[in-house]
């Protein structure tokens, strides 16, 4: 539980058996912590209060939005989608790779409700399927995210160097990428 303005804004924690502590804000407003089986109460409560000024601009954002701002996308439901997709993403990743000058292994393509993309410590890409319904810019824009992690391993002034070296526009990618919503 955190506090803001006054009101109490509940953080429901969620036992996982992931390897790491994360956060999550809905667009109503509902805070969720998901960490590791067996993690002790007080580095939960450490972890939510380190991160309060995070959440509650978070959720002040998406709570605060004008009606309609955030576009919903769909599910990617049929295999149609999914190649033409996956054909795309495959293409960005090759280019942006080679530009780039990094390797990756294999490239996954899933219904996802939390990200946009996430590259494993192995070098395996994962990518969000409702990138079909994106703007091709905000398509290179996640792509070059992940490729740029094969550098750098967190998010990093490094990070976002290499990820400025590539698109010196990211600043307005990122945000306008946040227009869509994947929940």
């Amino acid at each position: 539980m955190i506090c803001e303005a006054g009101a109490s804004v509940p953080v429901e924690i969620i036992y996982t058996g992931r390897k790491s502590l994360g956060l999550q804000v809905k667009s109503d407003g509902s805070v969720y912590a998901r960490v590791p089986e067996g993690t002790a109460d007080e580095v939960v409560r450490y972890f939510i209060e380190k991160h309060t000024t995070w959440i509650l601009r978070k959720r002040s954002r998406l709570v605060n939005a004008p009606q309609g701002q955030l576009t919903r996308l769909p599910e990617v439901t049929g295999e149609a989608g999914r190649r033409q997709i996956r054909r795309l993403v495959t293409q960005r990743v090759a280019y942006y790779a080679g530009l780039m000058g990094v390797a990756y292994g294999r490239i996954s393509m899933r219904n996802q409700k939390t990200r946009w993309g996430s590259c494993s410590s192995d070098g395996n890409l994962n990518f969000n399927c409702r990138l079909l319904f994106v703007p091709g810019e905000l398509i290179d824009y996640v792509v070059v995210h992940e490729l740029a992690h094969r550098r750098h391993m967190n998010h990093s002034p490094a990070f976002w160097q290499e990820v400025e070296r590539y698109l010196p526009d990211y600043r307005e990618r990122r945000e306008r990428l946040k227009q869509y919503g994947i929940e």
